[in-house]
């Protein structure tokens, strides 16, 4: 059973998304918060598997709210999913610096919301390759500084070979086709990058590629 927690300020968003989720058999939501210090206390409540969190709350927003549930080590297999309005806002990449598994816009079908859902608590990247190169647009756009000190150096050529084509928006099959390896082998070397980094997942592996200097953003 996968296991929800709704944070949004909107009691039609919580009502429609909890009346969609609840249809289905392998999902509950166990709870719902209209602000981020309310859900906060929820989620250690009830260390649910995924939390849906609207990317602006009232008194605490959306990303303190992923900031504070990643940086809490009893809270490390919970995989928040930021809902926006906008899609590619400007809050987003903030969203997943602060440790959150992907984004939804809130207009999303059923059907793709469910299925997020469930790539969610798989604790798959919920980062289709088309929003990974969204990021790298932005990247582009507003260039940081190289990160020092990320562990790169802890990872095996090929492993950093498939971060950096991971960074560039592709999928695990595409990663494996490139590499010529099957896409077990093309996961595992995402998987092993992830721990030596000690990231979350995906979205935070794809961010932590382009601060630390491993890729480095063209202009398309």
């Amino acid at each position: 059973m996968i296991r929800v927690l709704l944070i949004d300020d909107q009691p039609l968003i919580r009502s429609g998304f909890r009346a969609l989720l609840d249809l289905e058999e392998d999902i509950d939501v166990v709870a719902e918060a209209a602000d981020g210090e309310a859900g906060l206390a929820l989620v250690r409540q009830h260390v649910p598997d995924v939390v849906l969190a609207d990317i602006q709350m009232p008194v605490l927003d959306g990303i303190e709210t992923t900031r504070r549930i990643a940086a809490d080590p009893s809270l490390s297999a919970v995989h928040v999913v930021i809902l926006t309005n906008y899609g590619m806002d400007e809050y987003v990449l903030d969203a997943l610096r602060a440790g959150a598994a992907g984004f939804l816009v809130k207009d999303i079908l059923p059907e793709d919301l469910l299925h997020s859902v469930r790539v969610a608590a798989r604790g798959d990247a919920l980062l289709a390759p088309s929003i990974t190169r969204r990021l790298i647009h932005r990247f582009v756009a507003q260039p940081q500084a190289a990160v020092t000190g990320t562990g790169l150096d802890e990872l095996t050529g090929r492993e950093r070979e498939a971060v950096a084509l991971a960074a560039q928006g592709l999928s695990n099959d595409e990663i494996a086709d490139h590499m010529v390896i099957s896409p077990l082998t093309a996961k595992t070397h995402i998987n092993r990058a992830m721990t030596k980094l000690h990231v979350r997942d995906r979205a935070q592996l794809v961010v932590l590629a382009y601060e630390s200097g491993l890729v480095t953003p063209r202009t398309p």
